[in-house]
């Protein structure tokens, strides 16, 4: 997920692209202004692997209304479960994810977008510790997170209905996933139905995390909505022997929120990969 004041998958002509030149992958630096120097995340990079990812996923996403084949949902997860951090150009030497200390006010929640088209999207999400993505969901996508540093703590949840209620109304959700990564570890996926595609990630300690998500957020037509989980208290009668009926400890009633003030992040330069 990309969140960039309210929206999702900045856009703006600032944002870096991939020029295809001869099937290769080129950045293209455009500048940026950055409040802080974020030079500590940048380390030689090893694009073999990162292009290899990038012209798999070029054979594997098709566009909206279309969900990989079970063949290439492996073939993206055995590249991905090989990513290490050097890859892109990342070392848990560095000072960000070497900090202990809990910085003042909310954590930051930083991304760099690799490349994006209609298709599909690559980017890196920073997360310091106890920063928190909140929940929210992936309409019609299909998305492969890989842990390169750091411990996650991962919430997710899929629909039990596949109707949505009426408008500010909650919707029953069943837990799908409830646990922390520790990288280095294996691919996860969702899908636009099942997979746990309603998630939130919290850092335990600071994290980087390589996303694919394939298609992209559109704010035309998949555009990312935020919930919240409600309390039993705030539950109707009819709401609460749901649940019960259900098994209290996996079904949940989520509600539709606004963009939560702390879901703003900052967008950073990934600087020039050359192939």
């Amino acid at each position: 997920m990309m969140v960039d004041g309210g929206g999702l998958m900045d856009q703006r002509k600032g944002i870096m692209k991939i020029r295809h030149v001869n099937n290769k992958v080129r950045y293209v630096k455009r500048p940026i202004k950055k409040k802080n120097n974020r030079s500590s995340y940048r380390e030689r990079k090893d694009p073999k692997v990162l292009q290899k990812l990038f012209d798999s996923c070029r054979e594997v996403f098709k566009g909206p209304e279309t969900v990989p084949s079970d063949s290439d949902v492996n073939k993206l997860c055995s590249i991905l479960d090989e990513m290490k951090p050097k890859h892109v150009g990342l070392s848990k030497n560095m000072q960000f994810f070497k900090s202990k200390s809990v910085a003042k006010g909310t954590p930051s929640v930083s991304y760099t977008p690799i490349y994006q088209c209609d298709e599909f999207s690559l980017c890196i999400f920073f997360l310091a510790a106890n920063a928190v993505i909140p929940l929210h969901n992936h309409p019609g996508m299909t998305v492969f997170s890989k842990l390169l540093l750091g411990d996650l703590h991962i919430k997710s949840y899929d629909w039990v209905d596949s109707m949505p209620p009426p408008e500010s109304q909650p919707r029953l959700a069943k837990l799908k996933v409830d646990s922390v990564l520790k990288a280095p570890c294996k691919t996860s996926v969702l899908y636009p139905t099942t997979g746990g595609n309603i998630h939130e990630f919290r850092a335990v300690t600071p994290c980087a995390v390589l996303d694919v998500l394939g298609p992209p957020y559109s704010k035309d037509d998949r555009d990312c909505s935020y919930y919240k989980e409600l309390q039993h208290s705030a539950l109707s009668d009819g709401e609460s022997s749901r649940v019960n009926e259900g098994g209290s400890d996996y079904l949940r009633w989520l509600k539709e929120i606004e963009v939560p003030q702390n879901s703003h992040m900052e967008r950073i330069d990934y600087g020039v990969l050359r192939s």
